[in-house]
C-alpha cells in the first residue's frame, strides 16, 4: 500500500466519522430489531453502499456493525418498511381497542350478575 492509498483511506475514514457523529454502531440483529428492516435488506444496503458498515471482532468471531442512525434514516425512506410499520401500529391499535371492549363487557357482565336473584340453596354472597 502506498501513501496515496493510505491518505485516501484516512480521508474516507474522516468523512465517515463526520457522517456518523452521534450515531451508535450496532450489530445487524439490533439494527433490524430497532428499525424493522430485515437482515437481508441491511446486507443489501451496505453491499450497495447505501449505508456504511465495518467488521469487528465479536465474542464468536467477526461481526458486522452498522450505524443505527443511518439505518433508521434509510429505513424511513423505504416505502415497504413504512407500510409495514404502519400495519404494525394499526394492529397494535386494534388490539388495544379489543382489550377495551373486553374490559367493558366484563364490567357489564359483573353488573348483570349482581342483579340476578340468588339461586335456591346457594347464599347470595357465593360466586356463581
Amino acid at each position: 500500500m502506498d501513501w496515496e492509498d493510505r491518505l485516501d483511506a484516512w480521508e474516507l475514514e474522516l468523512e465517515l466519522t463526520a457522517q456518523l457523529e452521534g450515531s451508535d454502531w450496532v450489530t445487524l440483529d439490533r439494527a433490524a430489531a430497532d428499525t424493522g428492516a430485515s437482515r437481508a435488506a441491511l446486507r443489501t444496503w451496505y453491499r450497495t453502499g447505501q449505508i456504511p458498515s465495518r467488521l469487528v471482532d465479536g465474542p464468536h468471531g467477526p461481526q458486522r456493525l452498522v450505524p443505527l442512525a443511518l439505518v433508521a434514516a434509510r429505513a424511513q425512506a423505504s416505502p415497504r418498511l413504512r407500510r409495514s410499520a404502519e400495519r404494525r401500529l394499526a394492529d397494535q391499535a386494534e388490539v388495544e381497542i379489543l382489550r377495551h371492549r373486553v374490559d367493558q363487557l366484563e364490567l357489564r357482565l359483573a353488573s348483570v350478575e349482581g342483579r340476578l336473584p340468588p339461586e335456591p340453596g346457594r347464599p347470595a354472597s357465593e360466586p356463581r
